[in-house]
């Protein structure tokens, strides 16, 4: 059933939860802390919820909004010279594009339906971005800053976790929205790592292969789940259990297998 919020029906195909909750906008604002010389970029603007208070703090803004519909809103509400509007799919936005002198911080609030192809999407600018600030469902919240050996660690907490130092901030309630959502939503900060030697996966690619297989079935075992990789022979070379399972390892773990896999790949 569509909801009317400010004359506007929520499209469930956009994934559409409007924030509404001052409190929560103010404590988010706070936690972005956007300062003169930013570069700070919305993703989703929506009915401007947020769009309004940055702009009290900084004299520009980037948003990135889908619905044509909000688009026409937002330049109504606000002067081109304030805010820049890209119209368009943020899963194909190349956020890279907006870096300038200054920091660059991403914020939004995701939809749920494409929350974690947008954080894989967003993983590709992690080494031009400042940092990044988003509401999203607080299982996927969860998921991403899970440590090893929960029941929630898997192949997004060792991708962002390889990318990002995590925290999640504070849970937001499903009436802090319209229409509310079924469930809770969290809102997460994410700062790119600064890796050094041995920490940086030599080969980004087969990094990402050996994850996604790895918890391709998440009650298997390793020597299973690897074994197009090398399975037990590689796992034992290593020190790791060939009966351990995907969620037990470490992303440093996932690292080592990699760069030990790419250098044999080297000297053929």
């Amino acid at each position: 059933m569509s909801q009317q919020l400010q004359g506007h029906t929520a499209r469930k195909r956009f994934g559409q939860n409007f924030l509404v909750s001052p409190g929560v906008i103010h404590k988010i604002i706070d936690a972005v802390a956007p300062l003169a010389g930013d570069t700070v970029v919305e993703i989703g603007p929506g009915l401007g919820a947020l769009t309004g208070p940055f702009l009290e703090r900084i004299d520009h803004l980037h948003v990135v909004e889908i619905d044509r519909d909000l688009i026409a809103r937002l330049r109504q509400q606000f002067p081109p010279e304030r805010l820049t509007i890209h119209a368009g799919d943020a899963l194909a936005f190349d956020f890279g594009a907006l870096k300038e002198a200054g920091p660059l911080k991403i914020v939004g609030n995701l939809p749920y339906n494409i929350s974690s192809p947008m954080l894989f999407h967003l993983a590709k600018y992690a080494n031009q971005v400042s940092e990044m600030h988003f509401m999203l469902q607080k299982e996927v919240v969860d998921r991403m800053v899970a440590a090893p050996g929960s029941g929630d660690f898997g192949r997004l907490s060792v991708m962002l976790q390889y990318c990002y130092f995590m925290e999640r901030l504070f849970i937001v309630p499903p009436g802090s929205f319209n229409p509310a959502p079924k469930v809770d939503s969290a809102v997460v900060r994410m700062i790119p790592r600064k890796v050094g030697a041995g920490e940086t996966a030599l080969d980004e690619e087969l990094f990402a292969r050996l994850v996604m297989a790895a918890f391709s079935q998440r009650r298997k075992m390793l020597r299973n789940t690897l074994k197009d990789f090398g399975g037990e022979a590689l796992l034992e070379a290593q020190g790791i259990a060939p009966t351990a399972r995907a969620e037990t390892l470490a992303v440093s773990d996932y690292v080592n297998l990699a760069n030990v896999l790419a250098g044999r790949a080297d000297k053929k």
